[in-house]
């Protein structure tokens, strides 16, 4: 079987990278660093620390870019983005990217702009498979998805879009509970704890503090007791 060509793929797979089949020659170490550092980076984001996951990135960065190629580079800077996306941090800027986007693929381009809930009917065929029907704002959107992050993302495009129904919500409470994602968690129980707040549920409101508190780490129950001498 003939070896690929290691490449970054959209999306999460973003980080992911299609390695060569068992038979073929190891891949050059700068590919594999490469999806190393996007996958600790990544992984660290999710988890909350903000500082290895920006170490890891630089790491990433460094190697891309010794292949002269800014479909790749512009491939990891769109995860990163994913990252904040799947977070709900939709204020920050997709600037690396943005320094990319002349040389980017118009896939690359349109998936930026999905990112941002502006994708063009046009750009919706060239989304992966598994973001179309998010990008399109149907319903069931997330049914067919079964990457986390990928959820996360798509879920975080509809609320972004004003698409997202409480099951929505609570399929990404889920996905980022499951996965231990402290972050994208607590984006999303801040959401269902405003709509519950919103709707006048004071029984489900309080429930939500309380796990919000146990996330955060700040609640009696997370905290070990304390043992008199």
């Amino acid at each position: 079987m003939k070896t690929s060509l290691i490449k970054l793929t959209l999306p999460f797979a973003l980080a992911a990278v299609l390695t060569a089949c068992a038979s073929g020659p190891r891949p050059p170490d700068w590919q594999l660093e490469a999806k190393g550092s996007m996958d600790r980076s990544v992984a660290a984001y999710m988890e909350g620390n903000s500082r290895v996951e920006m170490a890891e990135l630089e790491r990433a960065r460094t190697q891309l870019t010794r292949s002269g190629r800014a479909d790749l580079l512009a491939t990891a800077e769109l995860l990163h983005c994913a990252t904040r996306v799947a977070s709900l941090v939709m204020d920050e800027p997709c600037a690396g990217f943005d320094k990319l986007r002349p040389d980017a693929t118009d896939a690359q381009r349109a998936y930026a702009d999905y990112l941002k809930g502006q994708v063009s009917p046009s750009g919706i065929a060239l989304l992966p498979e598994s973001q179309r029907a998010a990008a399109a704002g149907n319903a069931g959107a997330l049914q067919g998805i079964t990457d986390p992050l990928s959820k996360l993302v798509a879920a975080g495009v509809m609320l972004q879009t004003g698409k997202a129904s409480p099951d929505v919500i609570t399929q990404a409470i889920d996905t980022a509970s499951e996965q231990g994602w402290r972050r994208p968690l607590l984006a999303w129980l801040g959401v269902q704890l405003r709509r519950a707040e919103q709707g006048g549920d004071t029984q489900a409101a309080d429930k939500l503090r309380r796990r919000i508190e146990l996330t955060q780490g700040t609640s009696a129950a997370a905290r070990p007791p304390v043992t008199k001498p």
